[in-house]
């Protein structure tokens, strides 16, 4: 009979702790909804900070999301809404988790309530913040840019605005300085280092490149002639019809795609028109010179940006939020751990012995959660995780020496 009274008891110990635990659960889920549906007014806003890691990473031409349902955008801003509730709420999970434990720990610790919520969460802000500030800017650069076309895009777009000013000269009769913009920007697509951009750097072997860089040339010799006929005025030269004939005769060719017989016809047309003014012959080379340099790197860019990134508004977000409420969860794994010492599941002897076990673990979880296959983004995130480990370690020892010390009159928790 003794026996089925102490059962009973153990019963009703178990299932007071089950609706302890439900009606716990059941604030931290209002917080969550009241927080998540007060922040929905701002949800906007929030999702463009969210999201200024993947647009930074984008190409200037293509820094957009696309959405591709009608409710999309819809369901994009609830999710926002929720998962503010939730950032937000953490410092009610943490409270209602401290009331959940408490009971079975002595008197002098249940007063460590209010460091372990303040703590608490602050640990889980400086987690998400190091994920949006460190780990996102590096991941969505890895998978979203090519080093090399990042390289020739950024030279190429300070060439072409050289290029317009020395058509500009070149149009308002002043040679030498087009000439000058001209050899500078030449200079700075030849430079030597990380994307270089050479005709020796690239050659027409592909018939799409081929076409790319024709095209360029066409539509640069083209803007040449324009701009010797409005320095000539009235006195223009017939050599500049015969460069027009010439080019004519190369955009025949392209068409045809016979991109060698283009490229010729296209020289030619260069060399009638350094006979428009034989003594600035050496200025308007230079600019010819510019123009299939700018032929050559338009054309090596589109062959290496032969995919573009068309990111969806769901995806990305859900990518995102994943990671940042991850990493608040990594950030907090040594309070909890502390916890866990507590309440006398966990001891520093047991974590010492299986310190090991715990790095490979963590790296196996850092290897699924992170995103990208480069190991900078895998010590990202498998260093902070061994990190709150160890320091976790740490507070678990300090926590078993304060009870070592702790007076024999000490009041025992209750039993559970």
């Amino acid at each position: 009979m003794a026996t089925a009274e102490a059962q009973d008891e153990f019963r009703m110990s178990l299932m007071e702790h089950l609706g302890e635990l439900r009606k716990r659960l059941l604030r931290v889920t209002i917080a969550v909804l009241v927080l998540g549906a007060g922040s929905l007014i701002f949800a906007r806003e929030v999702y463009g900070i969210l999201m200024r890691p993947v647009l930074l990473a984008l190409p200037s031409d293509a820094a957009a999301l696309v959405y591709t349902s009608a409710i999309e955008e819809i369901n994009v801003l609830m999710k926002i809404g929720l998962y503010a509730g939730i950032f937000m709420s953490t410092p009610v999970l943490l409270w209602q988790i401290w009331g959940f434990v408490s009971p079975g720990l002595y008197e002098n610790e249940r007063k460590l309530a209010a460091p372990f919520i303040i703590f608490g969460t602050l640990a889980f802000l400086a987690g998400a913040t190091f994920c949006y500030l460190v780990l996102l800017p590096q991941m969505f650069t890895f998978l979203l840019q090519k080093e090399d076309a990042v390289a020739i895009t950024q030279r190429m777009s300070a060439a072409k605005l050289h290029e317009e000013d020395a058509v500009r000269y070149l149009r308002l009769g002043d040679f030498e300085r087009a000439g000058a913009w001209a050899r500078a920007a030449s200079g700075d697509l030849k430079a030597p280092g990380e994307g270089q951009t050479s005709e020796g750097a690239f050659g027409l072997t592909l018939v799409p490149k081929a076409a790319v860089d024709v095209q360029a040339r066409l539509e640069g010799l083209g803007r040449l002639i324009d701009a010797l006929a409005v320095a000539q005025g009235a006195n223009a030269s017939p050599l500049l019809i015969a460069a027009t004939d010439k080019r004519g005769e190369a955009v025949k060719a392209w068409a045809a795609r016979d991109f060698s017989q283009a490229t010729a016809r296209l020289d030619e047309a260069a060399q009638v028109l350094m006979g428009v003014v034989p003594e600035r012959s050496g200025e308007v080379a230079a600019l010819w010179e510019l123009e299939k340099l700018l032929g050559v790197a338009q054309a090596r860019t589109e062959s290496l940006n032969w995919t573009r990134p068309m990111l969806s508004m769901s995806e990305q977000l859900t990518l995102v939020l994943v990671l940042e409420l991850a990493f608040g969860v990594i950030f907090e794994l040594p309070l909890v751990m502390m916890v866990l010492g507590l309440v006398g599941l966990v001891s520093s002897k047991f974590l010492f012995k299986y310190q090991r076990h715990a790095f490979v673990v963590c790296l196996i979880v850092a290897a699924i959660i992170t995103p990208t296959g480069d190991a900078v983004n895998l010590a990202l995130m498998a260093g902070p995780m061994l990190l709150c480990y160890e320091l976790g370690v740490v507070l678990v020892w300090l926590v078993e020496k304060r009870r070592a010390r702790a007076p024999a009159e000490s009041v025992e928790p209750p039993v559970q």
